[in-house]
């Protein structure tokens, strides 16, 4: 599914911050090298996520789910300057990849990446997060909310990506695993009395919350 038309994407792009060499080159090689480069967050939503991470200039950033690397690194851009973003990724052949990308960023040392299971991973971690993104495995979102919401910290935000799931949650001849876990996963957020969120149509989905 294209998220917008081809002339309008291009547009929206043209008018955003351009990428920086790193991240094209991360893009590019995405593309051209790994498999599934669609779960890249690319241009237009990595300028998103690097403008929200300037925004709440968090001192500590949770991700889960690295993949490449990308948006690790757009989000690290509104880092506070003693500030850490620890990422998570289950993929072990990407490993070495990443760790390169990173080391290739001015984000280095501030960027501590995890390989494993993040379920195992987290209960572990004792940080109180200012800013959480999650892009893994979408049959455990709700599980990582309910893991991560209590070390977000009181006023904290949370990042949800692909809860529109390419359109399909709101079809709803579409019935399929899949698409019945993000739309009870997004019925779970609305209902949650802890939060206030938006669901911004941002590529494939963003669901924005603030932890009340």
């Amino acid at each position: 599914m294209d998220f917008l038309p081809t002339d309008l994407q291009q547009y929206v792009e043209a008018h955003s911050t351009n990428e920086s060499d790193l991240l094209q080159k991360i893009n590019r090689e995405t593309h051209l090298k790994i498999l599934k480069p669609r779960m890249l967050s690319g241009h237009l939503q990595g300028r998103v996520l690097s403008m929200l991470a300037h925004m709440i200039q968090p001192k500590y950033i949770l991700e889960i789910g690295t993949y490449t690397g990308y948006s690790a690194l757009c989000l690290a851009e509104g880092l506070s300057k003693d500030g850490k973003l620890v990422t998570i990724d289950v993929n072990e052949e990407l490993e070495p990849v990443v760790r390169e990308y990173f080391k290739d960023s001015v984000f280095d040392q501030q960027i501590e990446f995890k390989i494993g299971n993040a379920q195992e991973i987290i209960p572990d971690l004792s940080y109180e997060w200012d800013l959480i993104f999650i892009d893994a495995d979408k049959g455990s979102y709700p599980t990582y909310f309910e893991q991560t919401l209590p070390q977000l910290r009181k006023d904290g935000f949370m990042i949800i990506d692909n809860v529109l799931w390419s359109g399909k949650v709101a079809d709803h001849s579409k019935t399929d695993k899949a698409t019945e876990s993000i739309r009870a996963f997004n019925k779970m957020v609305q209902e949650d009395s802890r939060v206030e969120n938006v669901l911004f149509p941002i590529r494939d989905g963003l669901m924005v919350l603030r932890k009340l």
